[in-house]
């Protein structure tokens, strides 16, 4: 990434802004906090009011902004976003051209990932993995072992947890219960 596109990253922002983080060579905004036990890698950006700590990692092309939050021993990679309030904890990865906005929390060992959006004040926790082009947004949380994937949204107040799997273009909305064993897939009213 080049200087120039750096700087756009921050309006009216200068090289003197922005300082290669000691842990990885990357760089981090002035108005942002990465301390030094996280790894920035040399392609990823910090800005905003974003923080990352503890042993958090950011790396290729990645970008953490806004307000957002990456600590323990989680992992932003390749292209992925986390943005907004956003939250990324424990040992949880976010990867790919994967998306993490709004106030949404991924914690534990969840894994977002391929072109998945996280968004709202969704959740997601546990070992459950969200890829694909899947969404979960609104109030909906998928934890447990479950398994959103392929262009499968789950919104509202659905939770989806277990072993479920969520999956082809379904749609969990509403106070849906997806659990234990069960399978959705396809097209769904």
């Amino acid at each position: 990434m080049t200087i120039e596109e750096t700087l756009a990253l921050v309006p009216d922002s200068i090289e003197n802004d922005w300082t290669k983080h000691e842990n990885g060579g990357g760089l981090k905004h002035k108005s942002c906090t990465v301390d030094s036990t996280a790894y920035l890698d040399v392609d990823a950006r910090v800005f905003g009011n974003a923080r990352v700590f503890g042993n958090a990692w950011v790396c290729g092309h990645a970008r953490v902004f806004g307000h957002a939050r990456v600590y323990g021993n989680t992992r932003v990679c390749g292209n992925a976003r986390v943005c907004g309030n956003a939250r990324v904890s424990g040992n949880a990865w976010v990867y790919g051209d994967a998306r993490v906005f709004g106030n949404a929390r991924v914690y534990g060992d969840a894994w977002v990932s391929g072109n998945a959006r996280v968004s709202g004040d969704a959740w997601v926790c546990g070992v459950a993995r969200v890829y694909g082009d899947a969404r979960v947004c609104g109030n909906a949380c998928v934890f447990g072992n479950a398994w959103v994937c392929g262009n499968a949204w789950v919104y509202g107040h659905a939770r989806v947890s277990g072993n479920a799997r969520v999956s082809g273009n379904a749609r969990v909305s509403g106070n849906a219960r997806v659990c234990g064993n069960a399978l959705v897939s396809g097209e769904t009213a």
